[in-house]
């Protein structure tokens, strides 16, 4: 199998990667994108889309993902299925490999990864998501106004979670299998003086329970973590927030890692530390982790990209 050459290689796919590939193909880079093992990323397992720019309705997010994928291949990017399982950022052109084999040699990378939820792991959970089971509430907290949730976690997400959840919700009970939280002392305060939350300690979540027509969540079934005792609660949406994990397994020793797995690069820019990679969206972003803002990162991967290669003198 020969190799495949380009100036631009984006890794990954999903609003960051796209916004990438747009705005790569816009500059007669010929931008060639590897989707990735998740093409479109998380917003394909987004039902209602109703905070993205642009729409005046409700949108679902497979659709937006399916608007920007051919915008990109109308502008000209080169969309491939497939994975990249291996780098080499020592020298230019980069190597990166992908799972059936294909080497692409790259003068410039853009890394749009991303990052995935950490889940439960029960079936119910999957059965549900997208229906009532959520990963963010700053994305899909505005579905449950005026109506009762339940929030998993203890650290500072599950906390921020919580309060932003007390906007929307009129009552919103924090699930926590300890005894007490890990989130900092300040936003632990927050949380207890607020009339609106409820703290169920030494408690996990055994299922999540809901009808199926339509499909959607009633409440959860909680297991006592000390007494072993069982319990139903009602409820009307589940947030998930134990954290998030960075795709970032490949690059580990390639390019500079947080102690969380996000990649380290300038604030105001989408450098990394290897002059000519570059990264964006979720995969470096643990913030906001929003499709609007992944966008806006990609875009800023592309340009900085197109002056890197200007700059080398590549284009």
């Amino acid at each position: 199998m020969s190799e495949i050459y380009t100036k631009v290689l984006i890794v990954g796919s999903g609003p960051a990667g796209y916004s990438a590939a747009i705005y790569a193909a816009r500059a007669n880079l010929e931008p060639i994108l590897v989707a990735g093992l998740e093409p479109g990323g998380q917003l394909m397992i987004t039902t209602d889309v109703e905070n993205y720019p642009g729409f005046a309705d409700v949108i679902q997010g497979p659709w937006l993902m399916e608007q920007m994928r051919l915008q990109a291949e109308h502008v000209g990017a080169k969309l491939i299925h497939g994975q990249i399982v291996e780098v080499d950022f020592s020298k230019r052109p980069f190597l990166c490999r992908s799972d059936d084999g294909q080497v692409y040699k790259a003068e410039s990378v853009i890394i749009c990864t991303g990052a995935q939820a950490k889940w439960l792991g029960i079936d119910s959970e999957m059965k549900f998501r997208g229906f009532g089971v959520s990963g963010c509430a700053t994305c899909d907290g505005f579905f449950f106004r005026g109506k009762e949730v339940a929030v998993v976690g203890g650290g500072n997400t599950a906390v921020e979670e919580a309060l932003y959840m007390t906007n929307h919700a009129s009552k919103v009970t924090l699930i926590h299998r300890r005894d007490k939280l890990r989130a900092e002392k300040i936003l632990q305060d927050r949380l207890f003086k607020n009339p609106k939350i409820n703290v169920v300690w030494n408690h996990v979540v055994e299922e999540v329970l809901g009808k199926t027509d339509p499909l959607g969540v009633t409440g959860v079934r909680l297991k006592d973590t000390v007494s072993g005792k069982v319990q139903d609660l009602l409820i009307d949406g589940l947030f998930i927030a134990i954290g998030h994990v960075p795709n970032t397994k490949i690059f580990k020793g390639k390019i500079d890692l947080d102690h969380e797995g996000y990649i380290i690069g300038s604030p105001l820019t989408s450098e990394t530390s290897v002059k000519g990679v570059f990264a964006a969206g979720d995969v470096r972003d643990k913030v906001y982790r929003q499709a609007v803002t992944a966008a806006g990162m990609g875009c800023m991967g592309a340009l900085d990209a197109a002056s890197f290669l200007q700059d080398e003198g590549a284009t």
